[in-house]
């Protein structure tokens, strides 16, 4: 499509970006029908083609409204749009760089900012989180069954593995919220891939991928903590590690960006891309791998495996998990409408909470249809957004594999 983007705006990184992102748009609505928010909503502007233009006109000058920033809010960046596109747009890039733009001229109300002001606060920093959460159990008795239902029961890790005869090394992201909802992830994965010679290293140093920030119009604050993580890998990776493993498909997706966030920073921008050429999802690590070992776990148990959106659908990474459990012996349940969103999508679940416990309920009637023994997933949102209204339990894949 033809832009006209306001000269002070196309003078910067984001405006040409922008620019070159609408003009491979021809608005042919394709995307359309992989949008979930479309079609529980039936508003064109709640919808990658409406919301594209929503953008390209406030980056062409047109006043942004409270209306314009609610429809940006209600999109999941779940970039299923971008699997239909037969233009390749960026819509999930496109989306940011929007989302940002109208923040600054749309001012939020007092209630709203303090809620976004206290997500990148608390949830980005696993300390804090972890304090925050260990005081919402205490208090879980007093809640009302709906903030129930939000507070995970506490999960023992077992033990990092004796590595000492390993051959290989690969870094593990232990990331925000993961460490404290779901510790036994990274634990799983570090004793499974002990079986099979790698030692799974954590670097304290590191902390939150940045992708809760960056969708919440922090930009700045993402940098800093991709440059943070970047710092702190660095001497692993001149080392010799082999892999950055991601347990976590919603982190995955961030670190597989890092080298288009970092690319006009001289310092950071050749290390992001070597970051990006590391960064794999542990299911495509376990595919390349010898699995005989593992092949008796399963006995036919039925699965229902639920990707990710950041699996399904962002550059970087690969969805390889299905292949994975049938090799370990799992059964893996037929699902409807696997590409549509289970709602969760990092904060928006708290911020949209309507919209995200619909998604949610319509995932988990397609998820346990074929009765299922565990519903596991990739992605530790996804797990703790279905587990508030699961019939069975939903834990990440890797621990069936670990016994």
């Amino acid at each position: 499509m033809q832009t006209s983007i306001l000269a002070d705006i196309l003078s910067t990184p984001d405006g040409q970006e922008a620019d070159r992102i609408l003009r491979a748009c021809t608005h042919c609505g394709f995307c359309t029908a992989t949008c979930p928010t479309y079609q529980l909503l039936g508003d064109e502007r709640d919808s990658p083609r409406g919301r594209i233009y929503l953008i390209k006109q406030v980056l062409e000058g047109a006043e942004p409204t409270r209306a314009t920033q609610t429809h940006l809010d209600r999109c999941l960046t779940c970039r299923a749009c971008e699997t239909t596109c037969p233009s390749g747009v960026e819509y999930g890039r496109l989306a940011d760089i929007g989302r940002d733009l109208v923040d600054r001229q749309v001012r939020r109300g007092p209630a709203e900012r303090f809620m976004r002001w206290g997500l990148r606060r608390f949830m980005a920093y696993r300390r804090r989180f972890a304090l925050l959460l260990a005081i919402g159990r205490l208090a879980r008795p007093l809640m009302p069954t709906v903030l129930k239902a939000k507070i995970p029961p506490r999960q023992t890790a077992g033990n990092w593995p004796d590595t000492a005869g390993a051959t290989r090394t690969m870094l593990v992201l232990d990331g925000c919220v993961q460490p404290a909802t779901a510790p036994r992830t990274n634990a799983a994965a570090a004793r499974v891939l002990a079986r099979l010679g790698i030692r799974l290293v954590r670097v304290s140093e590191a902390g939150c991928c940045g992708a809760l920030p960056q969708h919440l119009s922090a930009r700045d604050e993402a940098l800093a903590f991709a440059r943070r993580n970047v710092d702190a890998w660095w001497p692993y990776i001149e080392a010799g590690a082999e892999a950055i493993v991601v347990t976590a498909s919603g982190c995955g997706a961030q670190l597989a960006e890092y080298a288009h966030l970092l690319r006009n920073d001289p310092d950071y921008a050749d290390k992001a891309v070597r970051i990006t050429e590391l960064v794999r999802d542990l299911g495509d690590i376990l595919a390349d791998e010898d699995l005989t070992g593992f092949r008796h776990l399963g006995a036919g148990q039925p699965v229902a495996y639920h990707p990710p959106c950041t699996l399904q659908n962002a550059p970087g990474l690969q969805d390889r998990v299905a292949g994975v459990l049938k090799a370990a012996g799992f059964t893996l349940t037929p699902i409807r409408d696997k590409h549509i969103c289970c709602g969760s999508a990092g904060t928006y679940s708290i911020l949209q909470p309507t919209m995200a416990n619909q998604l949610r309920d319509d995932k988990l009637t397609n998820l346990q249809a074929g009765q299922p023994a565990v519903i596991v997933t990739a992605n530790i949102g996804c797990q703790l957004h279905l587990a508030t209204a699961a019939a069975v339990p939903v834990r990440h894949w890797i621990e069936l594999l670990d016994g």
